[in-house]
């Protein structure tokens, strides 16, 4: 673990003491390198399932696959940012990368923690470097505001489960992830057990975000900067997931009464979130809300707790991360040419960016679950597990996904198809370093392909 961490701790006096003109390069070649090493993290070969272990900080077949796409995301992030950077002053450029790299290692040491208050402080810490870089970096004036939203539910949503965590403390003698699922299980009294389980979940299901409580994530996406967006899309959404899995462990025959108005509230906000989608003019503002409608099947998934539940939302958890963060890197390529995010003016790209079209194309399909994606994987895992369930849920699960493959397809013929708008007019060709940043994105969703175990967790 250590060998991923000084690594990025050492990437900030890099930032701060290169020369100038070689601060993106550096900062991009080391961020690459400690991308390529926390591949390592997926070869697990323990029989136990922790690998790496030490007092602290281990990996298991559930969290690696998040901390890699973690490290991942960095090169990725620092590749998208620098071309709307680069006309401010230096200071505030090392300042930005500064910011990611911090994040990057609280995000490590959230996804590899083997104690559940460690867990919940990287947490919360990785809200101050996201709220700067959202309030400081932002589009809009509205970014003020969006980062007290996004303060204000995350906040919320976290203090009653550090209350049910330091009651869950005095009542099991220990937090240990290796030693809590042995220990004895709790007896508490039905109403007392009803809050506290509600307050365990509360916490991840804002964060994850759970129709309801959702309206931080629109607001958040559309004022943050490029590198924002992807974050919040691809890793600071699966801490939500992740907590969930890993307190479920624990929670044990609670759920089977208090689940219900969540799982139905999840399900209901696919079909809603999805119907939203149908109506949005704005093209991250769309993708946002398609985040939700994702989401919501990850987290029916996770509460019905199967291992077939369970292993369908690892998945796409970790395909959503790549599809949505591909999308936001393409909606900030056409905001960076045509200066707005409004899909009517933007329209009929593919005359004047023929290749980018084809990005967009492949990353459409992946975003309607085309076979044989991950995408795909996760979603008929989730489902059949729901249907087991009741088969009820097929209704709501079923229109989500047809509605999904609607407003994907709006995306792309809105985007891309038609004539092309009267006011564009000299348009900047596309670089090498956008098609780069898509390929990193596109490449590792198509190798899944091969072997899907990688991201099927221990539940398979």
């Amino acid at each position: 673990m250590l060998k991923i961490l000084i690594p990025t701790a050492l990437l900030i006096p890099t930032v701060w003491l290169t020369q100038n003109k070689w601060l993106w390069s550096s900062a991009l070649i080391q961020a690459s390198l400690i991308a390529s090493v926390s591949l390592i993290w997926m070869n697990n070969s323990s029989e136990t399932g922790w690998n790496t272990l030490n007092y602290y900080i281990a990996t298991d077949p559930l969290s690696a696959p998040l901390l890699v796409l973690s490290c991942w995301l960095l090169p990725l992030m620092i590749l998208a940012s620098q071309s709307h950077l680069s006309p401010e002053p230096l200071i505030r450029q090392r300042a930005f990368i500064t910011l990611l790299v911090t994040l990057q290692a609280f995000l490590i040491l959230a996804f590899g923690a083997t104690e559940f208050i460690m867990f919940y402080v990287m947490f919360e810490a990785t809200l101050i470097p996201t709220l700067l870089v959202i309030t400081r970096w932002g589009n809009q004036m509205e970014r003020l505001n969006a980062g007290i939203y996004f303060l204000l539910y995350t906040l919320a949503g976290s203090l009653p489960l550090l209350i049910a965590l330091m009651f869950l403390h005095g009542a099991m003698e220990t937090l240990s992830l290796l030693i809590i699922q042995y220990s004895k299980p709790l007896i508490i009294m039905p109403l007392e057990g009803k809050i506290w389980w509600t307050a365990c979940m509360l916490a991840f299901l804002v964060k994850m975000p759970l129709y309801g409580v959702h309206l931080w994530l629109p607001k958040a996406h559309v004022e943050a900067p490029i590198a924002g967006s992807m974050v919040l899309a691809a890793v600071l959404l699966k801490l939500g997931g992740y907590g969930m899995i890993r307190l479920m462990v624990i929670l044990g025959p609670l759920s089977k009464e208090v689940m219900y108005p969540f799982i139905i509230l999840a399900l209901w906000g696919v079909v809603m979130t999805s119907t939203t989608c149908l109506r949005q003019t704005d093209l991250k503002s769309l993708i946002a809300y398609s985040s939700v409608s994702h989401m919501g099947l990850v987290a029916g998934g996770i509460l019905i707790q199967t291992p077939w539940g369970f292993t369908g939302a690892l998945m796409l958890m970790i395909a959503h991360g790549l599809t949505s963060s591909a999308l936001f890197c393409l909606a900030n390529t056409n905001y960076e040419r045509t200066h707005s995010r409004t899909m009517l003016l933007a329209r009929g790209l593919q005359v004047a960016l023929p290749l980018m079209t084809s990005w967009w194309f492949i990353t459409t399909l992946a975003n309607l679950a085309l076979p044989p994606l991950p995408n795909l994987m996760g979603e008929l895992s989730i489902m059949t597990s729901l249907f087991k369930w009741s088969p009820w849920t097929l209704i709501l699960t079923g229109a989500g996904t047809l509605i999904t493959a609607m407003y994907s397809l709006f995306v792309f013929l809105t985007t891309q198809r038609g004539p092309l708008s009267q006011h564009m007019i000299n348009l900047p060709p596309s670089h090498t370093r956008e098609h780069l940043l898509m390929s990193m994105h596109l490449i590792p969703l198509i190798l899944i392909i091969f072997k899907p175990a990688l991201i099927s967790g221990w539940f398979a």
